[in-house]
């Protein structure tokens, strides 16, 4: 974890905010993936954790790095908590 925190203390600020909304951006993606499987409890904590991070990116990028990067593990192990439980994610094939 240290190595990534200096990685995190190595960015810009901009480039930190950034990387909070991707994150943010990418929970509400997972979080509307679990809402249509029917998850509607991991939707929910998805949904508030992004809006959380969106709310707070530029104080997370501003503030203690050691801090941004602990937000930053708790988003991705959510992330990667749906991926491993949906490794097959559903495809639209509908044409408008």
């Amino acid at each position: 974890m240290e190595e990534n925190t200096k990685l995190i203390k190595d960015l810009s600020i901009a480039e930190r905010e950034e990387i909070f909304v991707d994150i943010a951006r990418t929970l509400e993606d997972t979080a509307r993936e679990a809402l249509v499987e029917g998850n509607t409890h991991f939707a929910a904590i998805s949904n508030n954790m992004a809006e959380a991070i969106r709310v707070n990116a530029d104080e997370l990028a501003r503030d203690d790095p050691e801090n941004a990067e602990r937000v930053l593990l708790q988003a991705t192990a959510m992330i990667s908590q749906f991926e491993a439980v949906h490794p097959y994610r559903m495809v639209s094939m509908a044409v408008h």
